[in-house]
């Protein structure tokens, strides 16, 4: 086939690929009621004046399905990593012992698993047009791309089927992560 056709279908696999990757990191961010050390991944701490990754100044563990333990390297954080997760507002009320903070994470109701299951999806209506957005440009580029109309029509046949397939994986990706939220 053409180069540049060639050109086109890798540039856009990769963007499809680059969708489901984004998907699965947003899916990471729906808790589904069980505790994770992912879970506060996004808080940040005023470490001696810059924003730190807790992950960064902190070990952070599960000691079961419901608990996060935060252990923090140092000390004097204790009060700091506290108040981070505070503002992260993740709906989480972290308990300090003096030495390590233990974070309970509660069951989910069935109106949250609801809400969560709808965000989700709504993540995955974005990866969706994502896709699809790629697989309109690389049809265009595909029209304008100098090559004979049978390795244009081809190639707008592999972008199809590029694009199926990985519609096919975003669906499959909810469709699990709606059996793990809706799971009690």
């Amino acid at each position: 086939m053409n180069e540049e056709l060639d050109f086109i279908i890798d540039s856009t696999r990769e963007l499809m690929e680059n969708s489901i990757l984004h998907l699965e990191k947003e899916f990471r961010n729906i808790r589904a009621g069980k505790a994770s050390p992912a879970m506060l991944g996004n808080v940040t701490v005023d470490y001696y004046g810059s924003q730190t990754p807790l992950a960064q100044i902190a070990n952070v563990s599960t000691m079961d399905a419901h608990t996060i333990t935060v252990q923090p390297w140092e000390k004097q954080m204790l009060h700091g990593i506290e108040k981070a997760i505070m503002i992260a507002n993740l709906g989480f009320n972290p308990m300090n012992n003096g030495d390590i903070i233990i974070i309970n994470v509660p069951v989910l109701t069935e109106e949250r698993r609801r809400e969560l299951s709808k965000q989700a999806k709504a993540a995955t209506e974005f990866a969706k047009v994502s896709i699809r957005n790629g697989r309109r440009e690389a049809m265009s580029e595909i029209k304008k791309a100098e090559a004979s109309e049978d390795m244009k029509a081809n190639a707008e046949i592999d972008i199809q089927k590029l694009t199926d397939a990985f519609i096919a994986e975003v669906d499959n990706h909810y469709k699990i992560k709606d059996q793990e939220i809706m799971k009690v």
